[in-house]
């Protein structure tokens, strides 16, 4: 695994509390959510529309994990893919399979940019966190 993998793993911090929705930004409450996201999980663009009561945003949050890379907390946007588990913000990361090396290093298998069996790894904020 290289140096720059093992850095952005280590770096990443898991915070306490959960986007409200009065927070200043929408890309905000969306880097507060992935940031809960546990390793060895993922979860979709729509689950965390739908969690922030934004069901029809997906999209809007695939510009919020594009836009990830200079947040501080870092953002693990690696573990937030398409509805049926492809990974289709791949080409946003630095190098055209990060996100897969990412992913396979906390344990979760790849296939063709396909998360295998991701109906077992996917992460449902909706059921998993509570707005604080």
């Amino acid at each position: 695994m290289s140096h720059k993998i093992k850095s952005e793993i280590r770096n990443q911090k898991k915070p306490k509390k959960v986007a409200a929705p009065h927070k200043d930004s929408f890309f905000e409450m969306v880097f507060d959510v992935v940031r809960l996201i546990p390793k060895g999980r993922a979860t979709s663009y729509g689950a965390i529309a739908a969690y922030l009561g934004t069901k029809l945003s997906a999209r809007m949050v695939g510009w919020a994990m594009n836009a990830a890379q200079s947040s501080y907390p870092p953002v693990p946007a690696h573990r937030v893919v398409n509805r049926n588990g492809m990974l289709t913000g791949k080409h946003h990361f630095a190098t055209p399979t990060l996100m897969e090396d990412l992913l396979k290093s906390e344990g979760i298998k790849v296939k063709n940019d396909t998360i295998v069996h991701f109906e077992k790894v996917f992460w449902d904020p909706t059921r998993e966190l509570e707005i604080l």
